[in-house]
């Protein structure tokens, strides 16, 4: 390792983590995709509307963390951590997407 104790060669590692922001979003967008097909698969129920919205809330508001840290990772060569406000949002996003897809899987085995 050459140069001072203090500097930081980031090399291709934002680019790594821009990357797997834009796979995460893919996966969401594909289980919200899924979860409004299973929703209308059966036929149209109050509550499959409701967990089919909550499914939509969750992944736009993963989308919005995402396309934000994406932005702020390709701004600059050494981006700034992303607050804890704003993964605790895409992480509480992805686990209600998850659990509304799962509401929606046991509502159609019904």
């Amino acid at each position: 390792m050459s140069g001072p104790a203090g500097a930081r060669d980031p090399g291709l590692q934002p680019e790594r983590t821009r990357l797997a922001w834009r796979r995460t979003t893919l996966a969401c967008t594909v289980a919200s995709v899924l979860a409004v097909r299973t929703a209308l698969h059966s036929g149209v129920s109050a509550a499959g509307v409701v967990l089919c919205a909550l499914c939509c809330a969750c992944w736009l508001g993963f989308l919005l963390v995402a396309h934000r840290r994406i932005h702020a990772l390709a701004a600059t060569a050494a981006p700034a951590a992303p607050s804890p406000r704003r993964l605790t949002a895409a992480v509480l996003c992805a686990g209600a997407l998850a659990v509304c897809g799962a509401a929606l899987v046991l509502l159609d085995r019904t």
